[in-house]
């Protein structure tokens, strides 16, 4: 089968509409991957300061990057849930949605008279999702956290670092993406697909502790199993000298993940280490040693050098990219992977379409006569909520 054409070139949930209560970064990141997908995404926030993160420096416009980065091909609202009218207001645009997202503590929304279960009823088919840190019950449903607290309730930061070091905090919000944000998308489209069958809804509670808990799973078989890893001793964490990081002589590094025989007797007899052949997974002592070996001769030369060397050896040898690397980087131009909108730089997801025209975030509020006029609310209304501060 040709995969000349297997670019994502299907907006496979247009006609699916999602009210979006989240600000920050994961329920932002979970509903672009919706709206990458033709889900109508609006974007409610607060009369006032809006979503924190519109105000992150550095800003390019009107707004942060990183909240440009993460609200794409949105439509923006305001509305304040305080406010009784405000709920009514959300109550309209629920009458035609699929799908709420919000991500307060759990409480908040029964706070604002908003409680999830009277949604369920007044909406039978309304799909909720709620992102939390712990989760909606338990003893820190109501704790406050952030990523690296979730990360080491999970024991995956326990994991990350090297033999003997403290515990290493990963370059980008590891549980609020993946055990939330992906977590919170993969289950919304699933609950979708069951009301297509049944016509029911569903309230979904994404704990982003227990999403990241599930990075664990292989983990905990094999401690379970008898064979617990430490810190920088996993079989893909460092224990093994065929797969780790080794630095160069101009302070660059490499990532060899040469596990099996096949890649590992190339690589080893391409730096000139014959010797080392059919030794690559081995660990303890002996790991260290033959590790060292390969650290000795890799340190020797300059990173571009051993990239060259090793360019026509298929291998599992790759060079760590600095991050002013990665927009110049060939492999991810030939894929086309970063397009520009209103002056950022946006990475294409797995699922962002190749085929429409994206749009950048507009400002807070600039969808709001389009969007409450065609639910119904008129010119009057519309006036009278913005003197109030509803809107």
């Amino acid at each position: 089968m040709s995969t000349e054409n297997s670019t994502v070139d299907g907006l496979f949930l247009e006609g699916i509409r999602v009210i979006d209560l989240t600000r920050l970064l994961p329920g932002p990141f979970a509903t672009m991957l919706l709206a990458d997908m033709g889900a109508d995404v609006i974007k409610v926030e607060s009369p006032g300061i809006g979503d924190y993160a519109r105000h992150y420096p550095p800003t390019v416009g009107e707004s942060g990057a990183f909240f440009q980065s993460v609200n794409r091909n949105k439509r923006f609202v305001t509305m304040n849930l305080k406010m009784e009218e405000g709920r009514e207001l959300l109550k309209r645009l629920l009458k035609d949605a699929d799908v709420l997202l919000e991500s307060f503590r759990p409480g908040v929304m029964t706070r604002l008279g908003l409680d999830i279960d009277n949604l369920r009823q007044e909406f039978p088919g309304l799909v909720i999702c709620s992102i939390s840190g712990y989760g909606q019950s338990g003893p820190k449903r109501s704790a406050a956290g952030h990523d690296a607290n979730y990360l080491a309730l999970s024991g995956v930061l326990s994991q990350n670092g090297q033999k003997n070091q403290a515990p290493h905090l990963p370059g980008f919000q590891l549980a609020d993406i993946a055990g939330g944000a992906l977590y919170a998308a993969l289950g919304i489209t699933s609950a979708l697909f069951r009301r297509e069958r049944t016509g029911q809804g569903a309230w979904l509670d994404i704990s982003m502790t227990e999403g990241a808990l599930s990075f664990m799973i292989p983990a905990i078989a094999r401690a379970q199993a008898g064979e617990p890893e430490a810190r920088g001793d996993g079989m893909l964490s460092g224990g093994l000298p065929c797969y780790r990081v080794y630095s160069t002589s101009d302070d660059r590094y490499l990532a060899v993940g040469a596990l099996e025989p096949k890649f590992w007797d190339p690589f080893v007899q391409a730096i000139g280490a014959p010797e080392l052949q059919g030794r690559g997974l081995m660990s303890g002592a002996d790991g260290e040693e033959i590790g060292s070996r390969v650290q000795e001769i890799l340190s020797a030369r300059p990173l571009e050098y051993w990239v060259t060397h090793f360019d026509e050896l298929d291998i599992c040898v790759e060079p760590v990219l600095e991050f002013e690397e990665l927009l110049e980087s060939e492999f991810h131009r030939a894929r086309d992977v970063f397009f520009d909108l209103q002056g950022v730089t946006h990475v294409r997801t797995p699922l962002t379409s190749r085929t429409v025209e994206h749009r950048g975030a507009s400002a807070q509020g600039a969808d709001n006569d389009g969007v409450f006029r065609a639910s119904g609310v008129t010119d009057e209304e519309l006036a009278r909520l913005k003197s109030d501060g509803v809107i």
